[in-house]
């Protein structure tokens, strides 16, 4: 039996006996448990009841004593009576736990005069804040006294999604409505998401298998390597298929870029899947490159859809809505699972890495080097953007709509 299961065998023996145990017999119990186990005993037991190294050996001694061999304590089968021992520190000092949840309460961390506001809340710092206040403690002390009053130690949690639109969860049921539909026509649903990485020696998040005491060595700071740049994987994902494609730039992130990132999708992975298609379904954030104010954006999917034939439904999430995105939790999330702890050296290490993501669930991935350059600050002007053939849907017409093919003569 391992240490640990014999630590918690005496755990659940001791909670079972300890309701009927008095001072005297829990430490002879104690020590009985502690001599059986031979060398180490008293600490093994010490650990799974809580009672300290001292009270053990007092029970030993007790032992000795019965089985004859007297010992130097003759006190040892006294039984203290109610109340003996020393006082809790809350008893002797009754102001010392309303002093002390005073510099740890919320709102009096607002007040300017806390001695605490600006510093953190360390029982070391809590300590000497009391004691400077006329208390006698110690951060050992202040530990106890914030377990007994329900504290524990606790980090920031990301819960608040900030102000939300009126219309986010209908335009969610739209999306799902759309989705479905287009699913049992057999029609190709995607979605879409793009980042950015340092390419180079840097550090990313993580750990890595690796010879013991001998972590892969990475720059300390994280700034561009103007000779290595950085890549910019633009994700679709066929919400139907289960499968990935990732466009790795090199350049800027702009609406050319995603769109040129559909267009390989399509004739690469899409056209296969779908051969007999006549729409294609995108669902995507409503910000960066594929925003949906963006005038660029829709003219170079208005040249997409005449290329292919086919029509293009877009339907954007609500603004602040970006971490609900499926492509994060069924692609991206195993992608940055794949290259964990490991530096992306290169573009083709980033490219091998993405090719080689797979789940349990099927998922498969392709991924490709894009090496165009890519202009920023385009301007659409009016004219163009007449030109769209755009239907908006009555329900939020800026983040659905339908781009239909232009008929070339």
């Amino acid at each position: 039996m391992s240490d640990k299961q014999v630590v918690e065998s005496i755990q659940d023996k001791y909670d079972s006996l300890s309701p009927y145990l008095n001072e005297k017999t829990r430490r002879i119990w104690a020590a009985i448990e502690a001599r059986s186990l031979g060398w180490g005993g008293v600490s093994q037991v010490a650990l799974a009841t809580g009672l300290s190294r001292t009270t053990i050996h007092a029970g030993i001694r007790l032992l000795l004593d019965a089985s004859g061999e007297k010992t130097s304590n003759d006190d040892s089968n006294r039984i203290r009576s109610s109340g003996a021992g020393r006082k809790l520190l809350e008893e002797k000092d009754a102001m010392l736990l309303s002093d002390l949840e005073s510099l740890i309460e919320p709102v009096t961390l607002g007040d300017p005069e806390s001695p605490l506001k600006w510093t953190s809340k360390s029982v070391v710092k809590l300590a000497a804040a009391l004691n400077i206040g006329g208390h006698r403690t110690s951060p050992k002390s202040v530990y106890n006294l914030l377990e007994s009053l329900g504290y524990s130690l606790q980090s920031n949690r990301k819960t608040r999604d900030g102000s939300s639109h009126p219309d986010r969860d209908d335009q969610f049921l739209h999306i799902s409505n759309q989705v479905l539909h287009f699913q049992s026509q057999n029609e190709p649903v995607f979605q879409l998401i793009q980042k950015k990485e340092l390419i180079g020696d840097f550090k990313n998040s993580g750990t890595e298998w690796c010879e013991k005491e001998q972590p892969i060595e990475v720059k300390m700071h994280d700034f561009v390597d103007p000779k290595l740049g950085k890549a910019i994987p633009y994700g679709i994902y066929d919400l139907t298929s289960n499968q990935g494609w990732v466009n790795v730039g090199i350049d800027h992130d702009t609406a050319e870029f995603a769109v040129e990132s559909i267009r390989h999708w399509w004739y690469s992975m899409g056209k296969q899947v779908y051969p007999s298609s006549e729409h294609i379904m995108i669902t995507a954030d409503c910000g960066g490159s594929n925003s949906y104010r963006s005038r660029l954006w829709k003219l170079k999917l208005q040249e997409l859809a005449t290329d292919t034939g086919k029509t293009i439904h877009v339907c954007h999430f609500p603004p602040g809505t970006s971490k609900w995105n499926k492509i994060e939790h069924r692609l991206f999330c195993h992608i940055t699972q794949n290259w964990r702890g490991r530096p992306l050296t290169s573009l083709q290490v980033v490219i091998n890495l993405i090719r080689n993501t797979t789940t349990t669930q099927g998922l498969e991935v392709e991924a490709r080097l894009d090496p165009n350059l890519y202009k920023t600050g385009i301007k659409v002007t009016d004219q163009e953007l007449d030109t769209i053939a755009i239907e908006r849907n009555s329900f939020h017409g800026e983040w659905n709509y339908i781009i239909k093919p232009k008929v070339v003569s």
